[in-house]
């Protein structure tokens, strides 16, 4: 899962806000799965009528219609709904890149960012490796730590591979989700 859609300026609640506004639910079912759907339609229809009572029923009817999407959106991933997260959240540098090659239609700066950071953590670990494996005939603790830095590299190696081979971002989520 993108680390903002369980934000209040994330993709599913500015969704579900455009729902909410517009009068049609139909915004926001993309954004939950076909098995969660009545309940975001049964949740959008409660709601509609409270928003009418007043700016405090209306913030109230909001904010549980927005829970209620996040938290099957989040099922649908595979993944806790725990809460929502405040608006402005720094999301890191890769977000707003897959959004820029989106909107571009171009991969250049994405793929660029993100090779210059698999080159420095792959980089990292390796002389981790390197700088461990000289003195590892010392001891079995020294032995243990290279292992240890082997055997992270390996896996770190083996689940980059798994995130870039996954056909879509629920499996990806789940498998980084496995361990």
């Amino acid at each position: 899962m993108p680390p903002n859609s369980d934000s209040l300026d994330g993709p599913v609640v500015t969704a579900a806000r455009r729902a909410l506004e517009s009068r049609d639910v139909h915004v926001v079912l993309p954004f939950v799965p076909a098995d969660g759907e009545d309940e975001v339609r049964a949740a959008f229809d409660r709601a509609m009528p409270v928003r009418e009572l007043g700016p405090q029923a209306r913030e109230t009817a909001d904010l549980l219609f927005f829970e209620t999407v996040v938290r099957i959106h989040r099922a649908g991933e595979g993944a806790p709904y725990t809460g929502l997260k405040p608006a402005g959240l720094s999301f890191g540098p890769v977000i707003p890149l897959a959004e820029e090659a989106i909107a571009d239609n171009s991969l250049d700066r994405l793929a660029g960012f993100l090779t210059d950071v698999l080159r420095d953590e792959l980089g990292q670990r390796l002389r981790t490796v390197q700088e461990l494996d000289v003195h590892r005939q010392r001891s079995l603790p020294d032995e243990r730590r290279y292992v240890g830095a082997v055997l992270d590299f390996q896996v770190y190696s083996h689940r980059l591979y798994e995130a870039m081979r996954a056909t879509d971002h629920n499996e990806a989520h789940v498998h980084s989700h496995a361990e």
